[in-house]
């Protein structure tokens, strides 16, 4: 059971309301932007209007109300040049650069790119033309929608980082709490086993069955103490990879089915040794081993492979068993995912940890495929 699927269809959900709350947001802005430009537009019309009237009119009324009309306008850009490209006059530009011939020619470019210029006819035929562009006012509205949606998208992702590394935080005591308490209930009954096994040995039992009960004893012994060092730094130390895995493909061999062929190979290297945590690199590989018995239902067979690259030294547990799903492939690493229908998914989230964390290496599935099987890849930085 994926528990991760419930919590994907909400992210998505979540997800796709932030974005339909963003899309409307610049929808609406978009739409009142358009009617302040409107607006705006409408008022240099009235202006270029006042322009024509002062320079054409005799009425001193009409003349102080044109003025009056054009020392209003205190927020749009303007320029106002004759029929023969000379600059008239400008206001409201970049203070200091009034009577900057260059900065205005830039102006005045880039103003007939937004807008086309209003034509003011005179009484003697002459014609001056007004260019003008967005007020500043405008142009902060046009930004800031983006720049709040920014603001809320980033104090959104910082919160939700804050909260998963606060919840992945807890999980974490709560897993090492529980790996402890776990070695340390298994410790007094395998005291007790290890003092029947010599009761057994007194009364003359089969030494082979008596063997058999110790390597699993041991095995056991090595469980608790991977348990009782979740959470603390592990001691790394160079160690052999093929004398580590020919272990336990020994001990799997006798317990599981006779119809699934373990077997283990290697190319001719000439070094096996990496800098690694022999019991917690044991626990990795037998894990990757119990995910493929598990994965092939009747019989089938699992292939360890140790091969190396420049830098890596790699190995290769490939089944013949079910597959995975091409959809699950990304999600089989995370805690709580499982096919099984018992299990707590935890098994590949630590052997990910164990292998990218403690031992700076890389774990994957390299191939899979339905019906055929899968292959996992652990990459170990060569000692």
């Amino acid at each position: 059971m994926d528990i991760y699927n419930n919590k994907n269809v909400w992210k998505l959900t979540l997800l796709f309301m932030a974005v339909l709350i963003g899309v409307g947001t610049l929808w609406y802005t978009e739409s009142f932007l358009k009617e302040l430009r409107h607006e705006e537009e409408k008022n240099i019309k009235i202006w270029a209007d006042a322009v024509t009237v002062a320079a054409s009119s005799t009425s001193g009324e009409d003349l102080s109300f044109a003025i009056s009309i054009i020392e209003n306008n205190s927020t749009v850009p303007v320029i106002l040049v004759d029929d023969k490209g000379n600059i008239i006059a400008s206001r409201n530009l970049k203070k200091g650069k009034e009577n900057d011939e260059d900065y205005l020619e830039k102006q005045i470019v880039k103003m007939a790119l937004e807008h086309d210029p209003i034509e003011i006819p005179y009484l003697d035929n002459s014609k001056n033309f007004l260019y003008f562009s967005e007020s500043v006012m405008l142009t902060k509205l046009r930004v800031y929608p983006v720049v709040m949606l920014v603001v809320i998208a980033l104090f959104v992702g910082i919160a939700y980082l804050a909260f998963s590394s606060s919840r992945k935080a807890e999980q974490n005591r709560v897993w090492t709490g529980m790996a402890k308490e776990t070695a340390h209930q298994i410790g007094t009954p395998l005291s007790s086993l290890m003092g029947w096994i010599e009761i057994l040995r007194t009364q003359n039992t089969d030494e082979s069955m008596l063997k058999e009960m110790e390597n699993d004893i041991s095995r056991l012994t090595i469980i608790t103490e991977r348990f009782s060092k979740i959470g603390s730094q592990p001691k790394l130390e160079k160690g052999d990879v093929k004398e580590l895995i020919e272990q336990s493909v020994t001990y799997f061999k006798r317990r599981i089915s006779q119809k699934i062929d373990l077997s283990f190979t290697t190319d001719d290297l000439n070094s096996f040794h990496v800098i690694m945590n022999p019991q917690l690199m044991g626990w990795v590989i037998e894990n990757l081993i119990r995910n493929a018995v598990d994965a092939i239902e009747r019989e089938g067979s699992i292939k360890i492979h140790v091969s190396e690259s420049a830098k890596y030294l790699k190995i290769e547990v490939e089944d013949t068993g079910k597959g995975i799903p091409y959809r699950q492939l990304k999600a089989v690493f995370r805690p709580g995912f499982t096919t099984k229908s018992r299990g707590w998914g935890l098994g590949l989230s630590l052997a990910k940890r164990i292998v990218e964390n403690y031992h700076k290496g890389k774990i994957s599935v390299a191939k899979s495929e339905l019906g055929s099987g899968t292959t996992f890849r652990i990459s170990l930085p060569k000692a």
